[in-house]
């Protein structure tokens, strides 16, 4: 089964599809299981027909595009003789004419749909076209992201609770820490995003435990999170990317950070940031 929180990806794809596209109506939604997808976003539907089909593998416009892995699309959906028609009922409710699909593929497995339509039977345009392949790409990049988050929650969650892991392990960590600390801006989920920053601080609270450190120093979140990008040999363009500020800002919290360490480089600030407890 898709997480709940899954839905705000396609939801903020199906927006810029909308908005990009100029298609009047857009929906879609995740695979529940490997044959079966559930419409659970729709923007700029007149009814609530659509809301909560569930389209199969090889039905309808939708499940041919699962069925087959690829973009397909109908200039009339009623009298098209290339698609079943077990869906005309929902559609013919909304008005629908000219729609095309498009599956959300990650790792060669379909995950999704997202539609594209308009009430009038007319010609879909390449740009159109474009711009609903675009918006199934954007979903499948999230995916990718929350999947790859999860895997790395799931393995940390175990490390942190064994209090005798050998001290290798830790190194381990460390490297795992960056990694989140950087997908974190990439999350649309506010909640996962708050769990996988909650799970960075445990992260940095358990292998700075692991550090003596001979003084107290005490840094702002910010800086702590240019550091974290610093010690992956991220520059000052690429932290302010990853962290969605500007530049010269990454560059005054990393002097502030370098200050407060009693640092003179980049590296030094990361070395002893880290015998102070404050990075993995």
């Amino acid at each position: 089964m898709p997480e709940p929180g899954e839905a705000v990806e396609m939801r903020a794809a199906l927006l810029r599809l909308r908005r990009t596209s100029g298609l009047p109506v857009v929906f879609g939604g995740l695979l529940h299981d490997v044959r079966h997808a559930r419409i659970a976003e729709l923007n700029g539907a007149r009814t609530a027909a659509l809301r909560g089909l569930v389209i199969s593998a090889g039905s309808g416009l939708g499940g041919k595009a699962i069925a087959l892995s690829r973009p397909c699309a109908v200039t009339d959906y009623p009298s098209s003789r290339h698609i079943s028609h077990e869906y005309d009922t929902a559609v013919a409710a909304e008005g629908l004419r000219s729609v095309v699909a498009v599956p959300v593929v990650v790792r060669r497995r379909v995950r999704g749909v997202l539609y594209g339509a308009l009430r009038d039977p007319l010609t879909l345009g390449d740009r159109t076209f474009a711009a609903a392949v675009s918006a199934a790409r954007d979903v499948e990049q999230a995916l990718v992201v929350r999947d790859e988050v999860q895997q790395l929650l799931a393995a940390t969650r175990e490390q942190v609770a064994d209090p005798d892991a050998p001290p290798g392990s830790w190194e381990h960590v460390r490297d795992v820490h960056q990694e989140l600390h950087a997908l974190a801006p990439k999350i649309l989920d506010r909640a996962l995003r708050d769990e996988l920053l909650a799970v960075c601080g445990r992260l940095a609270a358990a292998t700075g435990a692991r550090t003596p450190s001979a003084h107290r120093v005490v840094l702002a979140p910010r800086e702590v999170d240019v550091l974290t990008c610093v010690a992956t040999g991220a520059t000052n363009a690429v932290a302010a990317q990853r962290l969605g500020l500007r530049p010269e800002t990454v560059k005054g919290y990393l002097r502030s950070a370098m200050r407060k360490l009693g640092a003179h480089t980049r590296l030094e600030a990361v070395v002893a940031a880290r015998r102070a407890g404050l990075l993995p």
